[in-house]
């Protein structure tokens, strides 16, 4: 089992006022072994919203394309990104398993 730190953005920078059904944040992992990401997470709901606001802005094309995050999770809570973490540590290493295009 990988043992492994998270600060969730959400929980440090104005909690409580989030929509963590339809919004994104930064996360930071901190391994046992000292190796540490900054990962981009967005709901699944929010990619819908950034297509909209670009469409209505101009941006990307007028939503024609969207540069994605790191991660994509249902909800922004804890467990959720802590379930998701495990689960994609129980398969390789976070820069190996996420897209490494994203991940240097």
């Amino acid at each position: 089992m990988n043992h492994f730190k998270l600060w969730l953005e959400f929980e440090e920078v104005d909690p409580g006022n989030w929509d963590i059904e339809n919004d994104f944040c930064n996360i930071a992992v901190t391994l046992d072994d000292g190796r540490y990401y900054g990962i981009n997470v967005w709901t699944y709901q929010f990619l819908k919203t950034a297509i909209d606001l670009d469409s209505k802005s101009g941006a990307c094309r007028s939503g024609l394309y969207q540069v994605p995050p790191d991660l994509f999770v249902k909800a922004l809570t804890r467990e959720n990104i802590e379930n998701a973490i495990e689960d994609i540590l129980s398969k390789g290493d976070l820069e190996k398993v996420l897209n490494p295009s994203v991940l240097p």
